[in-house]
């Protein structure tokens, strides 16, 4: 029985697609192994949203190569699609499959046999038009389960258009019957995840589904606790939905909701579809709502054009918004975007600068939504997250929290108050009606 190995980069559809990949493997009779138990095959999922793709792409080849020297190594993955020939030189690596291959890659690499070339399989991607179904599988708490992929949006700086395709979904029907499967694993939480989740709904290349119907439907899922949104367009993000998800059953008081930039000068630069004056009244309309509800932001810096001003307009937007916390990108040089042509190239000092100031703005984000929440009762489900005698867990609106250690509330829902917030950031907590959870 030869032994496979799996190591993903990326984002939680990247997890979601290995994790598929890695049952097919297992039902042709391999062995899962971890990384470092010395494979006969290693497969590596990367991704071409990451700075530096190729450094992470050759280390990671490189530690494969030095645990296991006679090993088969198979690149699969967005950053695979992109520059495909250029990885297949990368020492070590046995083959290279694209979007449109990589679900098939045990037949088109039979036997996973040596050769002297390495094999390269990666159509063009207009040929990427199927719809593989994936769910992740392994962590008790909580599973990603995939209902949509590829992007018909044309943003300046973004290639996953370029590594993913057009935008396609999985069907209603299909993702309920996954999710009642996963019910049956015992998993607490499932996060829905996709490129643009929003755009759910296009089969065969024409619209038959919407994003809300899909979220009305898995509400009536038994055996989930929880139904998370991984990240939502705001332009997408419309007020139905967002009035849904404040009256549901099971989906939690999350958002997260690219922004990017908060001058209306760089948002078309970059070829957003919305305004700020949009994403303002997305998150007012979510807080007039659910009060609760914990928002988070992504926010690239350092776009061609953008000044100082532009920035600071950025800023000041941000910090008087009232959101949750920031994912903070430094922009960086894609090949074949639009922004790669553009000028006005900020210099890397300054888009670390700018990095640096919105990650500390939005610490502050997180602490003065923590404190607003001190007092109130929530549920928490408590993971296999162990540290020093402390378990940690996410209420529904994820606020991370601690407890005592017990074995019993791994993988369960406890209600609790939350009580203080602790030297590392972390919330603790009381259960509520029950002794002290607090360490």
């Amino acid at each position: 029985m030869k032994k496979v190995a799996f190591y993903t980069l990326g984002c939680k559809l990247n997890y979601s697609e290995t994790s598929t990949i890695a049952r097919m493997f297992e039902n042709r009779g391999y062995l899962k192994v971890d990384f470092s138990d010395s494979p006969d095959i290693f497969v590596i999922n990367t991704c071409s949203v990451t700075e530096n793709a190729d450094k992470k792409c050759r280390k990671v080849v490189q530690e494969a190569k030095k645990i296991s020297p006679d090993s088969y190594v198979t690149i699969v993955g967005c950053y695979a699609q992109l520059k495909p020939v250029e990885i297949s030189e990368i020492p070590g690596v046995d083959a290279v499959l694209g979007a449109a291959e990589k679900f098939q890659l045990i037949d088109y690499l039979d036997g996973f046999e040596k050769k002297e070339k390495p094999k390269v399989f990666a159509s063009e991607i207009k040929e990427a038009k199927r719809f593989n179904h994936s769910y992740s599988y392994g962590d008790r708490t909580r599973t990603f389960l995939k209902v949509q992929d590829g992007c018909n949006y044309g943003c300046a700086f973004c290639t996953i258009p370029l590594a993913r395709g057009k935008s396609r979904s999985d069907s209603i029907a299909n993702i309920v019957d996954a999710a009642r499967k996963i019910a049956d694993t015992e998993v607490k939480e499932v996060v829905l995840t996709g490129v643009n989740i929003g755009d759910f709904g296009i089969q065969d290349g024409r619209r038959v589904e919407k994003f809300l119907d899909l979220v009305k439907a898995l509400d009536e899922v038994e055996g989930i606790n929880r139904f998370r949104i991984s990240s939502i367009e705001p332009n997408l993000l419309t007020k139905e939905i967002i009035n849904f998800v404040s009256k549901s059953k099971r989906f939690v008081p999350h958002f997260h909701i690219p922004l990017q930039s908060g001058s209306n000068k760089i948002l078309q630069r970059m070829n957003r579809r919305y305004l700020r004056e949009l994403y303002a009244e997305r998150v007012a309309t979510i807080k007039r709502l659910m009060p609760h509800c914990c928002i988070g932001v992504d926010v690239i810096v350092g776009f061609p054009g953008e000044t100082e001003e532009d920035f600071l307009e950025t800023y000041q937007f941000l910090n008087e918004l009232d959101i949750s916390y920031l994912h903070v990108f430094t922009y960086s040089e894609r090949a074949n975007t639009d922004a790669i042509e553009m000028d006005g190239v900020v210099p890397m000092k300054d888009r670390n600068k700018r990095s640096k100031m919105l990650r500390s703005l939005s610490e502050k984000k997180r602490r003065k939504f923590y404190e607003e929440n001190l007092g109130g009762q929530f549920t928490v489900l408590f993971e296999e997250d162990v540290e020093d005698g402390v378990m940690h867990g996410f209420t529904e609106n994820y606020i991370r929290v601690a407890a005592k250690y017990d074995p019993i509330l791994i993988n369960e829902t406890k209600k609790v108050e939350l009580r203080e917030i602790n030297n590392r950031g972390v919330v603790e907590v009381m259960e509520v009606g029950e002794e002290v959870l607090t360490h």
